[in-house]
């Protein structure tokens, strides 16, 4: 899903279809190497043309599971090259530069459907790719304070429990992951990572290493350690390995590409898989399309293929604020050439998340809110999690945020994986009905596009994941919980506080008391924030770290337990340079 744009300071993704943005920030440190032997190809050994020639493009050719030898002399007969071959499926996928090549393979004995994957012409890395960079390392100061995305979905909590079993791992499909990351390495799998790029498994160390920043950063949101550097994931416990279904350039999701990516899956014993993205070039597929159909079928297969070997897929719903049960138009397809507006109904689907089997996460804003730019739709959406302004890794040791249902899809993907932790042995079925049972239930607010109950409705779906849940445990009774929503200006070499009234609480504050912060700004490394106490002491959250990234969305802990709870409580935020201002947005106390 192409990235919604939520204001200035976040841009665009990359062109191909991935559901969330840029990120903002950086800083970092070195992590080990976690390379091992990779493991033999999923793929059956297909030859290859000799050179690859300028119109070549690349066809699904769709046959019975099984033996494929005769439908693949027919495509060395017709002007066509296998490329690779998926033969546990009845999948091939084959390049040609003749123009009548589908035509001619469609009337084929043993040949069921011919489609052709793009409206461009397949590059010429695909017959020799180059490696993705392996990026020098930056450092960064220790800590990992809790985030507001986890603390959410209560994940802080749920690691206490159980942070999830190293025997569970989670296959990323993206656009790769930087393996040397320091709150990746720990936990990276390398013997089970491959590149999947132009639809052919290749193994060589550092093949899935990330061409953009997307699958880096929703790697640290499933399972970046607990080793007191950056961030947490939501599962820090279990195993991630990358499947880099995107091309280099341009970040394209091709469906060879994902079959590819699925049957990996499935062969390498992927528990769950996170899919932040939709099957390029079309953002929805129609079956009454030849080409179209066979994508369907093709990409249908390889998802039955992976979860037939215990693999649940999780799937991001997109960013267009689309309603999915009631598509009327299209017009950001072919995305790999021109795109043209056309009419489409509800047969036509978005792939993989609108698959069978596939979960379709919708993304929250804070809170309990819908995200603006989140698709959603009744009987579509599965869950929800956050999906806005997420901090996590990036490549290269640094950190940074996004926005996107592609953000939201991996806090799912991680609370899958601690379902998987403490139910060893659950089937994809099983985990899927276990995540809408834990899922925190939320009411359609004011708005006449979200319809069906409380339980379950178009924007929410079965409600908001809870990772505590997920681990077996009985969340804690809440504290007592105050906010201030008003915006407070953060104006240049100046200083602001924001109160808040606390009465009711009986004796001290806790031990563990939850600081939520929401501060906009455009140069963080400029602020000093500090929780001010109603007799005046000062407790330090943020002193000027950050540099240019943009926002602090956080929740500290503060050991307030020397302090009377009741009286006004102030966040105190001082700007100490010129050039960039923001303001406070809203923050919070639960006591």
């Amino acid at each position: 899903m192409l990235a919604a744009t939520l204001g200035a300071t976040l841009a665009f993704g990359a062109p191909g279809a991935l559901a969330g943005t840029l990120p903002v920030a950086s800083s970092a440190a070195p992590a080990a190497k976690a390379h091992a032997p990779a493991r033999t190809p999923a793929a059956v050994p297909a030859s290859q043309s000799a050179a690859w020639v300028a119109g070549t493009r690349a066809y699904l050719v769709i046959t019975a599971p099984g033996d494929s030898s005769a439908v693949r002399s027919a495509i060395a007969a017709n002007g066509g090259t296998v490329f690779s071959s998926f033969d546990a499926i009845g999948v091939i996928v084959a390049h040609s530069a003749s123009s009548g090549f589908a035509t001619t393979m469609r009337g084929v004995v043993g040949v069921q459907q011919v489609g052709a994957t793009r409206t461009s012409d397949v590059p010429a890395d695909a017959y020799n790719p180059a490696l993705p960079a392996n990026p020098p390392q930056a450092s960064t100061p220790a800590g990992e304070p809790v985030r507001a995305d986890m603390s959410q979905i209560k994940a802080d909590q749920a690691w206490a429990v159980n942070p999830g079993s190293a025997a569970v791992t989670v296959g990323i499909l993206d656009t790769g992951v930087d393996d040397q990351h320091q709150d990746l390495a720990p936990n990276f799998d390398a013997a089970d990572s491959v590149s999947c790029a132009y639809g052919k498994p290749d193994t060589r160390t550092g093949a899935w290493r990330d061409v953009d920043t997307h699958g880096t950063h929703v790697a640290g949101t499933i399972a970046a350690a607990k080793n007191g550097k950056g961030v947490v994931g939501v599962a820090p416990g279990v195993k991630i390995a990358a499947v880099r279904v995107a091309e280099p350039g341009n970040s394209f999701f091709f469906a060879e590409n994902t079959i590819c990516g699925f049957v990996w899956a499935g062969d390498h014993g992927f528990k769950v898989t996170n899919n932040s993205y939709y099957t390029d070039p079309w953002q929805f597929n129609c079956p009454d399309n030849i080409d179209q159909a066979a994508i369907i079928e093709g990409v249908k297969r390889a998802q039955e293929y992976a979860e037939g070997k215990g693999s649940l897929q999780i799937a991001a719903a997109g960013n267009e604020n689309y309603d999915l049960a009631h598509k009327t138009t299209d017009s950001a397809s072919p995305n790999d050439s021109t795109p043209s507006t056309r009419t489409i109904t509800n047969a036509c689907l978005d792939i993989p998340t609108e698959l069978p089997g596939v979960v379709t996460v919708a993304a929250n804003g804070t809170g309990v809110t819908k995200a603006s730019f989140s698709n959603f739709g009744q009987g579509v959406i599965d869950v929800a999690a956050p999906g806005s302004n997420v901090y996590s890794t990036v490549p290269g040791g640094g950190y940074g945020s996004k926005s996107g249902t592609s953000m939201a899809t991996p806090h799912v993907v991680g609370v899958a994986a601690l379902i998987a932790s403490a139910n060893p042995g659950i089937t994809p079925a099983q985990i899927r009905a276990k995540l809408a049972a834990q899922a925190n239930d939320i009411a359609c607010p004011s708005d006449s596009r979200c319809t069906g109950t409380t339980a379950d409705n178009s924007f929410f779906g079965e409600g908001q994941v809870d990772a505590l849940k997920a681990v077996g445990a009985t969340p804690p009774p809440p504290g007592k919980y105050f906010e201030n929503l008003a915006d407070f200006a953060i104006n240049d070499n100046a200083t602001v506080e924001s109160p808040i009234a606390v009465t009711g609480v009986t004796g001290n504050a806790p031990a563990t008391l939850k600081v939520g912060v929401d501060i906009k700004h455009t140069y963080i490394g400029d602020l000093k924030v500090d929780l001010v106490a109603p007799d005046g002491t000062v407790y330090t959250l943020h002193n000027h770290a950050g540099g240019s990234a943009d926002d602090i969305a956080q929740t500290y802990t503060v050991d307030a337990s020397s302090e009377v709870a009741n009286g006004t409580w102030k966040l105190r935020v001082n700007d100490n340079a010129a050039s960039d201002t923001g303001k406070i947005d809203a923050w919070n106390l639960t006591f």
